[in-house]
């Protein structure tokens, strides 16, 4: 039970279930990349690629919250977090960090040159995310290109170049992750207003940034759209761009309200829903190219 509990401990520290939200798109990106052969890049690689994502996001959080730990003991939503509430040391997460960053580079190694090479350029960007706040009001910008790497390093990884198709799905991340990343941000406006910290919504204050995450994330989904024909996908795709858009319009519906129940409901329940949809329907239009053609 102990050892549960400690494995539990580090899960929650790092937000492990957070990475429904990136994955996904990442594996859509391996699918489509793979998609000569039915999309599936073989084991080695589709594991190899799962533990890059783990390692990448492991060490982004664990730096996040090494250097916010001091905002993090001040504020009242986050004073319970693993280290302000003294549950697990600084020193550890010191050693989580230097492990996962390490790990990434090995797992990139083993991928492919192109990929061991750029391994150092995503450590940098993935962890600049968390010193953003203190400097600009558009940290949710580098928020997204954190995330928005993640299709980009899964086509790296399956062709060792690059094309058109991880670039058009790593932007349309972007503007998705800036929409949910500003509704996020509402639960510490007064907070982050009264000590100094940047964002939009402090910037521009609640209902204007809210506006600006509505037409982020109108963006996003033109994005996907656009993809979707660019791909020559069929009805499956649409039919997900039509649930995706659905989401997407009761998030802002949700986010409104600004309770911290709500707003948690429509930052991880609704965006888990909208990045699973898509990958299942774009693992449909790869696997199963002819089912979703039109007879005659």
């Amino acid at each position: 039970m102990g050892l549960l509990s400690t494995l539990r401990d580090w899960a929650d520290f790092v937000k492990i279930s957070h990475t429904i939200f990136a994955m996904p798109f990442a594996l859509a990106a391996m699918a489509i990349a793979a998609r000569e052969n039915r999309g599936w890049p073989g084991w080695r690689l589709f594991l190899l690629i799962i533990a890059a994502m783990v390692c990448a996001r492991t060490c982004a959080m664990a730096f996040n919250r090494i250097v916010d730990r001091r905002f993090d003991a001040l504020n009242p939503r986050t004073a319970g977090r693993h280290l302000p509430a003294g549950r697990i040391r600084v020193a550890s997460a010191w050693t989580l960090w230097a492990l996962s960053a390490a790990g990434l580079v090995g797992v990139a190694w083993c991928i492919n040159p192109l990929c061991f090479q750029l391994s150092p350029v995503a450590l940098g960007v993935v962890c600049f995310y968390s010193l953003t706040k203190r400097f600009t009001d558009y940290t949710h910008l580098f928020l997204g290109i954190a995330l928005g790497l993640a299709p980009v390093g899964a086509w790296l990884a399956v062709r060792g170049s690059l094309s058109w198709q991880p670039v058009f799905l790593g932007v349309a991340v972007v503007f998705w992750l800036i929409g949910f990343d500003i509704i996020y941000a509402l639960q510490d406006y007064e907070f982050d207003r009264t000590h100094g910290l940047r964002s939009l919504v402090v910037a521009w204050g609640p209902k204007n940034a809210l506006m600006a995450a509505f037409l982020a994330h109108m963006v996003m989904w033109c994005l996907l759209a656009a993809f979707g024909l660019l791909a020559k996908f069929r009805h499956a795709y649409f039919i997900g761009m039509a649930m995706i858009l659905v989401c997407l319009l009761l998030e802002h519906i949700i986010a409104r309200r600004r309770s911290l129940h709500w707003i948690n409901t429509a930052f991880f329940k609704l965006n888990a829903v909208i990045s699973a949809v898509f990958l299942v329907v774009t693992l449909a239009e790869v696997v199963f190219p002819d089912f979703f053609r039109l007879r005659r």
